[in-house]
Parts: structure tokens; sequence; C-alpha cells
């Protein structure tokens, strides 16, 4: 047995595969590579990863399609992606199947590290410790922030390492809005970056718990401002 969490590289660039490899073994990651999206999908059925390191652009089976199938399988496993500059639309499309965090090429190898480290951390840990109660009942949601799970009705939801986060923070906090600077600080833990993030996991986490996402009673958009949970939950 280890305590170092194992991560899947997945990129065709020999290149970049070895500088990723090398800045996460210096971090204390054992380290599994996949140069093609079927390899990574054998990889993670033959062992499943902490967390995996996903290039959108991949031979075979694009990055896109890998995650998608991963998510049908594994909700809770961390993805980061790796995208190229002029890719914003598969970007938002793979926020949109579920990856948790992405990292734009060219990037900092130490960013990347810094940003695996996050959401592989977040994924473990009680998300905002410091507000409300451990349990939340709104209605027929009800959010086990301890545990880490999520029901609406007798059903559990399937929720990313990032949607559950969000959902408890924002639940534990009804009334109070945020703009997506603030959600992209307390929730993924970064004070720069992109903020359509915020509103591609505002978007899912509507599909799943909202009775009809085109008109949310829960999760509201404050016009100008941000977002706000609304719901039975005292403050």
């Amino acid at each position: 047995m280890t305590d170092q969490p194992l991560a899947l590289v997945v990129d065709d660039d020999v290149t970049v595969r070895d500088v990723v490899t090398r800045y996460l073994d210096r971090a204390g990651y054992r380290i599994e590579v996949a140069g093609d999206g079927e390899q990574a999908l054998r990889a993670v059925a033959g062992r499943v990863p902490d967390v995996v390191i996903l290039d959108l652009m991949l031979p075979r089976l694009g990055g896109l399609e890998v995650c998608r199938r991963l998510r049908r399988e594994r909700t809770d496993l961390p993805i980061v992606m790796l995208t190229a500059l002029g890719e914003e639309e598969d970007r938002v499309l793979g926020l949109e199947l579920g990856a948790d965090d992405y990292v734009t090429k060219p990037f900092s190898p130490r960013e990347l590290v810094l940003r695996v480290a996050s959401v592989l951390r977040r994924s473990r840990e009680v998300p905002g410790r410091e507000g409300g109660t451990a349990l939340v009942v709104d209605g027929d949601l009800s959010v086990d922030v301890a545990g880490r799970r999520a029901s609406l009705g007798e059903r559990p939801l399937a929720l990313t390492v990032r949607e559950f986060d969000l959902l408890a923070f924002l639940v534990r906090r009804p009334g109070q809005v945020f703009t997506r600077a603030e959600l992209l600080e307390q929730v993924w833990g970064w004070n720069f970056g992109d903020q359509s993030t915020v509103t591609v996991h505002v978007r899912r986490l509507r599909e799943k718990i909202e009775t009809d996402p085109t008109k949310p009673t829960r999760i509201a958009t404050v016009w100008g401002v941000g977002y706000r949970y609304d719901g039975n939950t005292p403050a």
C-alpha cells in the first residue's frame, strides 16, 4: 500500500507526457501514461487512478469521447483537461461532459501540478467546512456534505467533484449572492482563470437538481452579479 496518489497522464505528445510525468513525480505522484484514448480507457479499466490528466486532441479516440465514457462509469474520478488555445468550444464541451478543470497549452507545469493537487484534494475533503451543517435538506434535495453524497427524492445524484463542491457551497449559504469570480475562488480555489467554467458547472448542476433547468427555482441567476441559492433551507 502507498499513500502516493496515482495519476494517469493521457497525451500522444511524448515530450508533453515526459514533462508532465517529471513534475508530477517530483510532487509525489505515481504515474501511468497512455498515448491514445483507447489505451487510456484500458488503463482505467485495469486500475482506477486517483486523477486523470487528459489531452483533448488524441488519436484513435478523442479526449472528449474518453471523458464522456469515463463519466458514464465514474462521476467521482477527478479529470483535468489539457487544451490548446484555439479549442474554446471543445473546452466548454469538455466541462459540460464533466471535466473538473482544464489547463491551456502552452502551460506552466507548476500550474498544472497545482491544479491537479487542487482537484484531488477537493475530491477527498469535506467542502465548505466553515459554513452550515453537514446535512442539508431542501424539499426533495438532500446533501450530505460530510459523506459527499446528494440525492433527489430516492435517486442518488451522480455529481462530479466540482459539481458536488459547488452544490455544497451554495446550499449551505441560501440567499447569499456570489459572483462568478467569488465562486471560482471559493469552490475551485483560484483567484484567476476563465469564469465560464463556473457558468458551465452551474448549468450542469441545474440539469441535475432542477425540475425545469430553463426555469430554475433553486440556483437563481442574479443578472449582472452572479448566482444565489434559493430554497427552503434555513440560514
